[in-house]
């Protein structure tokens, strides 16, 4: 490992382990950069160059504008794949999720005490011997303790053997793997995600959306109640709450408050940015978790938990 990258790490867990209680964080944004070839590329039929499309990419700088906005202290940044033009050959592919997580790194840099930086790899994309060796990158070089896979928009089982072997890579570097886990697609069912949470017990998983993202709500009820029964069943299981019904969300936290803090300390507040609003989002949970519990409690949610376990994932891959 890099010095650079100790010393990323290590600034991380005295930031959050001091003053992590305290903190509004959201636990799930993407940002690119906007010197990228896709970052203005537009869909035909927009009504103006400000209208909205389906992953309208913002850079670290704009989203640094919206958590101002919502009063949001830090926010953890990953790509976003909606930025990223594979074109089908695993060397150029490497090099292309590579400067994705190249920006993620060097907005870290610039904005040290608003991001915290995660990585991202791609086994379907890149190979599995790629997608290791770019998660020993993001890990040894940038000081990322976190690596995300998205087996939804990346079109392979969440459960699948090469998917494994690229998440025995990442544990074997102490760092935590992260999944888009969602009923969008039949990629990441809850019985997927189980097999990847057994497997690497008791070393921990962030599964992203807790079976929300971009599934229509009657599609995903069934995975909904699947993730919350499986979260109360498996203790190396953390859910970031984004891109998923309100209802359910309500739900989510009265259930995990009511086990106590063997659940409570698993379930992480977030937007999805840019895909979600982070102003709108975080009025939301500010205005559930105070209808339902003391400010410390709601604290917890808002940033506690996703300071813990950022601070965590430092600790684990200096170890």
């Amino acid at each position: 490992m890099t010095q650079s990258a100790r010393t990323r790490l290590e600034s991380y867990i005295a930031r959050l382990e001091s003053d992590g209680s305290r903190l509004t964080i959201d636990a799930d944004t993407h940002i690119s950069d906007p010197d990228s070839s896709a970052f203005n590329r537009r869909p035909s039929g927009l009504l103006s160059p400000d209208d909205y499309f389906h992953g309208k990419p913002i850079s670290a700088e704009d989203l640094i504008k919206s958590m101002d906005a919502a009063e949001i202290n830090m926010s953890l940044v990953w790509q976003n794949p909606a930025v990223t033009d594979y074109v089908g050959d695993p060397d150029a592919d490497y090099n292309t999720l590579f400067a994705a997580n190249r920006y993620i790194a060097e907005s870290a840099d610039r904005y040290p005490d608003r991001l915290l930086p995660a990585g991202w790899t791609d086994p379907r994309a890149l190979g599995v011997d790629g997608a290791i060796r770019l998660a020993e990158f993001c890990v040894n070089e940038f000081g990322f303790p976190i690596v995300k896979i998205n087996p939804a928009q990346n079109g392979f089982p969440i459960d699948s053997e090469h998917v494994l072997t690229v998440v025995d890579g990442i544990v074997g570097l102490g760092a935590v793997p992260a999944f888009h886990f969602g009923a969008d697609t039949e990629f990441t069912p809850a019985s997927g995600l189980r097999v990847v949470a057994e497997r690497i017990a008791p070393n921990p998983i962030i599964a992203v959306h807790m079976g929300g993202g971009g599934a229509g709500y009657v599609q995903a009820e069934e995975t909904y109640h699947a993730a919350r029964r499986l979260g109360l069943e498996l203790d190396n299981i953390v859910y970031i709450e984004s891109a998923k019904r309100e209802t359910h969300i309500e739900t989510d936290y009265l259930t995990y408050e009511a086990k106590g803090a063997r659940a409570n300390t698993r379930i992480c507040c977030a937007s999805d940015a840019p895909y979600g609003l982070q102003i709108w989002n975080f009025a939301g949970h500010r205005a559930l978790l105070a209808q339902h519990f003391t400010s410390d409690v709601a604290q917890k949610y808002l940033g506690g938990n996703a300071a813990r376990c950022y601070a965590s994932a430092c600790r684990s891959v200096l170890r």
